[in-house]
C-alpha cells in the first residue's frame, strides 16, 4: 500500500466553493476520519477521491499513481481506482444474495469462479457473516446489512477503504460495538481507511487523526487528544466536544500567560493567545474543567447556582459569570445558592473570537 496525497484540493459547483484548497498527506495503514457539520464538504472530499465527482482543481494520488489531476486534466475512472467505498445507506442489491452482492465486483473484474468463491468466503468471515451468505438484504438486521456492505468494500482488496458514515442508521447502543468492531477490523488488515462522520464521539474513538472541516475548509488536522484538548480555533472548540466562551478584555500578554479583564471587572489569569485588533478576545475552558471552590481565591469568580441536569454519572450547572453562561459538569448534587467557580489558566484557551463568527 501506499499513502493517499491530496495537494490543494478544490471542488466548486458554479460559484459555490463545496471544498477549499485543502491538503491532506494520509500515511499508509492510517485510519483518518473527516469530521464536520452538515454540508462541510467531507462526503464531497470523499466521493472526488473516489472519483464519483470530479474535482475542479489540485490532484489526488496514491504513491506515484495519479487519481486526479486538474492542471494536465487527468482523471483516472472510479473502476479503475482499486478503492473500496461503503455508503451511508449500505447500497446493497435487494434481489441478490450476500454471497452475490460480493460476487458483483469480483465478476466486473472478470475473477475466475474458484478465487471468487475463496474470497467471498475470506471477506464474509473476516465480518462475522459466513452463515449469512445464502440470505438476502431484507432478511438482515442494519448492524448484519452494515457487515455486509464493508465486506463487499473488501472482497476486492482495494488499497484504499472509504467509509461515508456507514454507522449512522444503526441505534445508539449498536454503534458503539460497531465502532470498535470497525476499528479492531481496520487494524488486523492494516488498509488506509478515510472515514466520514459528524459524530465527534466516534471521530474520536476509532480515528489515529481527524480532520476537522467547516465550509469547505480544513480548521485543524491532529490526533483525537490534540483536536480535543489543543483545538485551534473556537470553531473547533465549540464543534469538538463542548466549550464555555466567556468574553473579555486583553489586560497583559506575555509567552507564557496573559490577563484579561472579564466585562464585570474580574481579572482572571488565562493561558496566552491572540486578541481582536480592539484588544477584545474570548476565553475558552471545557465545562468539565471549571472547579467548584469553597472560598475565592486566584482566578475565582463568585456566581450563584440554581437547580443542575442530572446526566447519570455527573450533574451539569448553568450559571452567569459577568454576563456569559458558564456550564459546569461536576459528580457534585449542588444545592442552590453562591458558589466560587475557579478557571485554571493551564485549562483555558484563547480565542479573537467567538465560533459563530470563525
Amino acid at each position: 500500500m501506499a499513502d493517499l496525497i491530496l495537494e490543494n484540493l478544490t471542488i466548486r459547483y458554479n460559484n459555490v466553493t463545496a471544498v477549499n484548497n485543502i491538503s491532506v498527506s494520509v500515511a499508509s495503514g492510517e485510519f483518518l476520519t473527516l469530521l464536520g457539520p452538515s454540508g462541510c464538504g467531507k462526503s464531497t472530499t470523499l466521493f472526488a477521491i473516489a472519483g464519483l465527482n470530479h474535482a475542479t482543481s489540485g490532484t489526488i494520488r496514491i504513491g506515484e499513481k495519479i487519481l486526479f489531476d486538474g492542471a494536465t486534466n487527468t482523471v483516472v475512472p472510479p473502476e479503475h481506482r482499486n478503492i473500496g467505498l461503503v455508503f451511508q445507506s449500505y447500497a446493497l442489491w435487494p434481489h441478490m444474495t450476500v454471497a452475490e452482492n460480493l460476487a458483483f465486483p469480483l465478476k466486473l473484474r472478470k475473477m475466475g469462479r474458484a478465487e471468487r468463491d475463496e474470497r467471498i468466503k475470506e471477506a464474509l468471515s473476516l465480518v462475522e457473516m459466513l452463515p449469512y451468505a445464502e440470505r438476502y438484504p431484507f432478511e438482515l438486521s442494519g448492524g448484519q446489512q452494515q457487515r455486509v456492505a464493508l465486506a463487499r468494500a473488501l472482497v476486492y482488496r482495494p488499497s484504499l477503504l472509504l467509509l461515508d458514515e456507514p454507522l449512522s442508521n444503526l441505534d445508539a447502543k449498536l454503534r458503539e460495538r460497531a465502532r470498535v468492531w470497525l476499528r479492531e477490523l481496520q487494524e488486523r488488515l492494516n488498509v488506509t481507511t478515510i472515514y466520514v462522520t459528524h459524530d465527534q464521539a466516534e471521530a474520536l474513538a476509532v480515528s489515529d487523526r481527524v480532520a476537522v472541516m467547516s465550509m469547505g475548509n480544513l480548521r485543524q488536522l491532529g490526533s483525537p487528544k490534540d483536536i480535543y484538548e489543543r483545538p485551534t480555533d473556537s470553531f473547533v472548540a465549540d464543534f469538538i466536544g463542548s466549550s464555555n466562551f466567556l468574553d473579555a478584555k486583553l489586560i497583559e500578554e506575555t509567552s507564557t500567560h496573559n490577563v484579561v479583564e472579564l466585562k464585570n471587572g474580574t481579572r482572571l489569569k488565562t493561558a496566552p493567545g491572540k486578541a481582536g485588533a480592539d484588544g477584545s478576545l474570548v476565553v475558552a475552558i471545557r465545562p468539565e474543567r471549571v472547579e467548584i471552590v469553597s472560598a475565592a481565591s486566584d482566578n475565582t469568580v463568585e456566581t450563584e447556582i440554581g437547580g443542575g441536569t442530572y446526566l447519570g454519572s455527573t450533574y451539569q450547572y448553568a450559571v452567569d459569570v459577568a454576563g456569559s453562561e458558564l456550564r459546569i459538569v461536576t459528580s457534585a448534587d449542588m444545592a442552590p445558592g453562591k458558589i466560587h467557580v475557579r478557571i485554571p489558566p493551564e485549562a483555558t484557551a484563547v480565542y479573537a473570537d467567538r465560533p459563530d463568527a470563525a
